[in-house]
C-alpha cells in the first residue's frame, strides 16, 4: 500500500531517530571532547546583507575567535571548523563533518535580518532544533534554510524539502531529538552570557526547524548574533570589539557546559579521576556551608513533585538558569554518600551528575 506524504515524513523521522541513537559519540573518557564550530554561509552565499557588511564575513570572524579561545584554554578539546575561509559548504556537508568526527557539540553561527522595508529589531537569540511555535521563528528558519537553493539537486539531497513551503516543516513534528535537553541547556548558557557579558538585547532561547541542526547527531545550537539589518547593531557586529565580545560570551557558555559534561563523564572529582555518585534525599531544610545535590533533568517546563517525568524520585527540587528549570534530588554534605546515591538515580537518568551548592548558591 502506498504511503502518503505525512506517513513518509513520519517513517523518515523514525529512521533518523534510530540513526541518531546508533551514532552516539564515544565516551569522552577515551578521547578528546570535540566541538564543531560552523560559521554559516560563505563563498557564493553571502547570507544576510547589511548596508556595509555581509553575514558570511561576520560569522567567520566570530567563529575563528571562538575557536582560538577554546584551543587556548582547553588542551583536552579538539576544535573543528566547517570552514575557516570564504568558501561555500553545503548544509549536509557541515553536518557530515560533525558526525564523522563523533563531535560532542555543534555550534552554528549566523546573523539575523529583516526586509529593508520593515523596521528592524535588534538582539540575540539562540535556537535549538524543534517545531517553530511562532511565525517569527518560522521566518528565521526559512531564511537560514534557503541556503540549500545554492546547492545542486537540493530537492533530492533533502528528500523533497523546500524551505519556502510550510508543508515541508511537518517533518519536525516527528523528529525525536534525544539531544534536545542538552541542547537547550547549552543554548541557555550561551544566551545568558550574550545578554550579561556582551550586553545584547535578549530575544531568548527558541525552537525552529533548521536543516543543519536536523542532520547532526549531537547536542547543537544555532546562534543568531544580532540583526545585520539594524543600523546600530550592524556597526557592533562589524566592529573588532563587538566580534571579540560575542566570541567571549559564547566561549563562557561553552566553558560552563564543558564543566558539567566533565562531571557527568567522571573527569571532575577534586582533580582526581573517580566516579561521581548522587546525594541522598535528606531533609529539605537549608544546609549551611557546602552541600551536594544530584542534577538529573533540565527542562523549559516547571513540574510539580510527583510528576511522571521524575520516574518515582521524591522529593525533587529545582533551581533556575535563565528560563530553564534544573531539577535535583537529595541533599548531603557527605561526598561518599552522594556518590552512592548517584548510582541509584542513574538507574533511570543515565546523565545524572553531582553538583555543589554553597550557602544555597550553585558553585560553578
Amino acid at each position: 500500500m502506498a504511503l502518503d506524504r505525512k506517513q513518509l515524513f513520519l517513517l523518515f523521522g523514525i529512521l533518523i531517530s534510530t540513526w541518531l541513537g546508533a551514532t552516539e559519540p564515544l565516551s569522552s573518557q577515551n578521547r578528546k571532547f570535540t566541538v564543531v564550530i560552523d560559521p554559516g554561509h560563505g563563498g557564493k552565499d553571502p547570507g544576510a546583507v547589511g548596508r556595509t557588511s555581509k553575514e558570511k564575513e561576520i560569522v567567520l570572524s566570530v567563529g575563528l575567535k571562538l575557536g582560538k579561545l577554546i584551543e587556548k584554554n582547553h588542551a583536552d578539546v579538539n576544535v573543528i571548523y566547517t570552514r575557516k575561509d570564504d568558501r561555500f559548504v553545503e548544509l549536509n556537508r557541515r553536518a557530515g563533518i560533525a558526525n564523522k568526527a563523533h563531535a560532542d557539540l555543534f555550534i552554528s553561527l549566523h546573523c539575523n535580518a529583516l526586509d529593508r522595508k520593515k523596521t528592524s529589531p535588534q538582539g540575540v537569540e539562540t535556537f535549538v532544533l524543534g517545531l517553530h511555535r511562532s511565525k517569527d521563528n518560522l521566518d528565521v528558519a526559512k531564511a537560514e534554510n534557503a541556503v540549500i537553493m545554492y546547492e545542486e539537486d537540493y530537492s533530492v539531497k533533502y528528500e523533497g524539502f523546500n524551505p519556502n513551503e510550510p508543508e515541508s516543516y511537518i517533518i519536525f513534528e516527528f523528529m525525536a531529538n534525544e539531544f534536545l535537553d542538552r541542547s537547550v541547556s547549552f543554548a541557555s548558557m550561551v544566551q545568558n552570557q550574550l545578554v550579561a557579558h556582551s550586553k545584547r538585547t535578549n530575544r531568548n532561547v527558541r525552537q525552529a526547524g533548521f536543516l543543519v541542526l536536523r542532520e547532526v547527531a549531537m547536542p547543537s545550537v544555532l546562534v543568531e548574533l544580532g540583526y545585520i539589518s539594524n543600523k546600530e547593531e550592524e556597526k557592533y557586529l562589524k566592529s573588532e570589539s563587538g566580534q571579540t565580545s560575542l566570541a567571549a560570551s559564547i566561549y563562557n557558555g561553552f566553558k560552563e557546559y564543558k564543566r558539567e559534561h566533565d562531571k557527568k563523564s567522571y573527569l571532575f572529582t577534586n582533580g582526581e579521576v573517580a566516579p561521581y555518585s548522587p546525594p541522598s534525599p535528606s531533609s529539605s531544610s537549608e544546609v549551611k556551608g557546602k552541600e551536594f545535590r544530584i542534577q538529573f533533568l533540565t527542562s523549559s517546563r516547571k513540574y510539580e513533585n510527583g510528576a511522571s517525568v521524575f520516574k518515582g524520585l521524591h522529593p525533587v527540587e529545582y533551581y533556575t538558569d535563565g528560563k530553564i528549570y534544573k531539577y535535583t534530588y537529595g541533599r548531603t554534605t557527605n561526598p561518599e554518600e552522594s556518590r552512592q546515591l548517584l548510582k541509584k538515580v542513574r538507574g533511570n537518568f543515565k546523565d545524572a551528575f553531582i553538583i555543589e551548592f554553597e550557602n544555597g548558591e550553585r558553585v560553578k
